[in-house]
């Protein structure tokens, strides 16, 4: 008898990385630097990325913070896709998503952090659940 046994494989640049931050600013900046090593590590450009994720991990400390609950960062690279994902326990708390988000007024000194994922950002959304949680994600092209 002759079986043919399919495994699934996965390409060499493919990569992974989760980690739990404390809600605070220092969280959000920890999320930044290691957005930063994990993709220089990896050999990838992390200037746009190191952005994306300093305005999500901000969000997430101001406007998804629970206490007592960390927020998530995720990086994935699938082919030439990286995916960043930020989650947070504020499922309740949902921003406005791509295309809707409204520049602030002019002399406003916040409100420009979804503005700078959407400017960065080839796709980027918004993924509620499970409860209590949401994602917030955005994708890059690492091949223009």
């Amino acid at each position: 008898m002759n079986q043919e046994v399919t495994r699934t494989q996965h390409t060499p640049t493919d990569r992974a990385f989760t980690v739990l931050l404390s809600p605070t600013r220092r969280g959000a900046r920890l999320a930044r630097l290691l957005t930063t090593a994990h993709l220089g590590a990896w050999g990838l450009p992390s200037e746009s990325a190191a952005h994306i994720v300093a305005e999500l991990a901000a969000n997430a400390t101001v406007h998804g913070r629970v206490k007592g609950r960390d927020f998530q960062l995720g990086l994935t690279v699938r082919g030439n896709t990286l995916r960043i994902e930020v989650t947070d326990t504020r499922g309740d708390s949902v921003p406005p998503g791509p295309g809707s988000v409204k520049p602030p007024g002019g002399d406003a000194e916040t409100g420009r952090g979804l503005l700078i994922v959407e400017a960065l950002a080839d796709h980027w959304g918004i993924t509620p659940g499970p409860v209590p949680r949401k994602t917030v994600w955005a994708e890059i092209g690492l091949v223009r």
